[in-house]
């Protein structure tokens, strides 16, 4: 069994920790009791996700002394909307959810997004517990507190910060999630060594020929990325500066997501594939070698996940649409194309400003 950690999330708005490791849902038991003072758990869960753990879930539950009451919904994407939200305002209302209770999100980052939202706005602010069952919400979306839903103008347009009570990143979650969504979590760990934890990456980088998804070995990766992105998270709790570095790789991502075809390709693989173009980018502008580039292909390709626009599901990419895209991000303020590259290994920054017809050449020539 692997070790249990608590790491502190020493954010400006709320303080909190997060519990990581196998065990970390049963090591809750009295923060849940606290964090639930009238006798029920509440908890927006995903359906699927559920109905893997339910038993040991309502277990931990009656030893804390909680009653659980689900409100249950079918993850992905197609949830973070106005009516998946309008049901659940409805459903917290009928259950006549007091301020000092907590909402407690149980699936992947999806409805961790969509619960954190309907939590800050349930008389203006309920508590609110992540228990994340995706490596990726794991490591990334539980963790600092954005919550929100997408509309038609685009993804995460409408939303809030708004920081959980508790994160429980409970391993086990993990033990039945396809191995194709591990390595999508797994992306995001890679990232957190590219921004600014070259230990980290080395670390990752130095797992030679044994399988980077085994759980037993994720789990000090998991709380290592926890750590990190707490740290930014504590420096700039609303995006105003260093935590945008968190989007390494994401403007090629978003732009991958956008243009593939329907279904074919999510959101760590395109991650992955951003992230090498990011630190390829890099190596083109002379800020770094192409070492950095290839170091991190290694460490992504070692876990199956795509590393080149060839190899990207969803395809053919045209470079032309890929540059509109990248154009359109939100990240982008004033002229010119906002990205986050990188000067080595641990080293990223934010670089404004770029050309849309330096970055279509780029392209070009990795399609």
């Amino acid at each position: 069994m692997s070790e249990l950690f608590r790491i502190p999330v020493k954010a400006a708005s709320r303080a909190y920790d997060v519990l990581a490791g196998a065990g970390a849902l049963e090591a809750a038991g009295a923060s849940l009791a606290r964090l639930c003072p009238r006798g029920r758990a509440v908890i927006l869960a995903d359906a699927a996700a559920l109905a893997g753990h339910r038993a040991r879930l309502e277990s931990v539950l009656a030893g804390a002394g909680l009653t659980p009451d689900f409100i249950l919904l079918d993850g992905g994407e197609g949830v973070k909307s106005w009516d998946a939200l309008r049901i659940v305002m409805d459903a917290l209302l009928d259950r006549e959810m007091a301020r000092n209770e907590c909402l407690i999100a149980f699936g992947g980052g999806t409805v961790g997004d969509l619960a954190g939202f309907a939590a800050s706005i349930m008389k203006r602010g309920c508590g609110f517990i992540q228990m994340p069952t995706t490596l990726l919400a794991q490591v990334d979306s539980s963790v600092g507190g954005k919550t929100g839903i997408n509309t038609r103008h685009g993804k995460n347009l409408v939303g809030s910060f708004y920081q959980p009570d508790l994160v429980i990143a409970d391993s086990g979650f993990l033990e039945s999630l396809p191995r194709r969504e591990l390595a999508a979590g797994y992306a995001e760990i890679v990232k957190a060594g590219l921004i600014a934890d070259k230990p980290l990456f080395e670390r990752l980088e130095a797992g030679g020929s044994g399988d980077p998804l085994a759980l037993g070995r994720l789990a000090a990766f998991i709380a290592d990325a926890v750590r990190f992105k707490a740290r930014i998270v504590a420096e700039d709790e609303r995006e105003a500066g260093v935590r945008a570095l968190l989007n390494l790789g994401h403007t090629f991502a978003h732009a991958f997501e956008a243009d593939a075809s329907k279904g074919a390709l999510i959101h760590g693989e395109a991650v992955a594939c951003g992230i090498v173009m990011a630190l390829k980018f890099s190596a083109r502008l002379g800020l770094c070698g192409p070492d950095g580039a290839e170091r991190a292909a290694a460490v992504l390709g070692r876990a199956g996940l795509p590393v080149s626009i060839r190899d990207l599901p969803g395809g053919p990419y045209d470079p032309a649409s890929l540059t509109a895209r990248m154009g359109q991000d939100k990240k982008n303020a004033g002229s010119g194309i906002t990205l986050v590259l990188a000067r080595g290994v641990g080293e990223a920054f934010i670089s404004p400003g770029h050309d849309p017809a330096q970055i279509n050449a780029f392209l070009e020539g990795e399609v």
